[in-house]
């Protein structure tokens, strides 16, 4: 990923942190007939490895296990965007030397990738799995609930996948590298939008507390 600096995240607690603000990530493994992308829930363990370590799971008639894995897996993670028009720049009226550009969070984590369907492992994959996004319900459902037939039956229709991340780069695009005012007009611009990704965006743009 293209990261130039003013846009980098170099701590290891934030990129991780933007990575489980994410409720699906792309999977993308290359092959011998071209790269294979699924949108999948991934979970972070951190404390797995040196640097943490992916797993989710695949539905068995999924095509992307069944490939042989060229070099890495790569893992994407996205997080709010949204478009930014020229319109809101203060050094349009200035000179009108601005374009449109793109604001957004992103994450991308690299490593080697193993597939299993051992039944006592992806249990544990979705069990905690589960546990995360049942985490801030009213009446959270756990795997438990339902009958130990039936969710070894589903096992039976799914593959694990494990990546240990040897490389991992986090991307903020928030407008830093425009004047102050300029950001200011975006922040503003944003937070007058009717989607949800627009104004959250605007409350992370940077800007003094003296123009908020």
């Amino acid at each position: 990923m293209y990261t130039p600096p003013a846009f980098v995240v170099d701590d290891t607690s934030e990129i991780q942190a933007m990575m489980r603000a994410c409720r699906i990530a792309t999977f993308i493994t290359a092959t011998a007939e071209g790269p294979v992308a699924t949108p999948l829930p991934m979970f972070l363990d951190a404390g797995e490895g040196d640097g943490g370590t992916l797993y989710a799971h695949l539905a068995r008639p999924n095509p992307q296990w069944q490939k042989p894995v060229i070099g890495d897996g790569l893992a994407v993670f996205m997080g709010p965007d949204a478009y930014i028009t020229p319109a809101w720049y203060a050094t349009k009226a200035e000179h009108g030397k601005v374009v449109p550009t793109w604001n957004y969070t992103a994450v991308q984590a690299k490593g080697p990738v193993e597939f299993f369907d051992d039944p006592g492992r992806l249990l544990d994959v979705v069990t905690r799995l589960t546990d995360i996004h049942e985490g801030g319900a009213a009446n959270p459902w756990a795997v438990s609930d339902a009958p130990p037939a039936f969710i070894a039956a589903q096992l039976r229709g799914i593959v694990g996948i494990r990546m240990p991340i040897t490389h991992l780069t986090g991307k903020r695009k928030f407008s830093q590298n425009r004047s102050e005012a300029d950001r200011v007009g975006v922040r503003n611009g944003l937070a007058e939008s009717h989607r949800d990704f627009d104004r959250a965006i605007a409350g992370m743009i940077p800007v003094p507390p003296s123009s908020s």
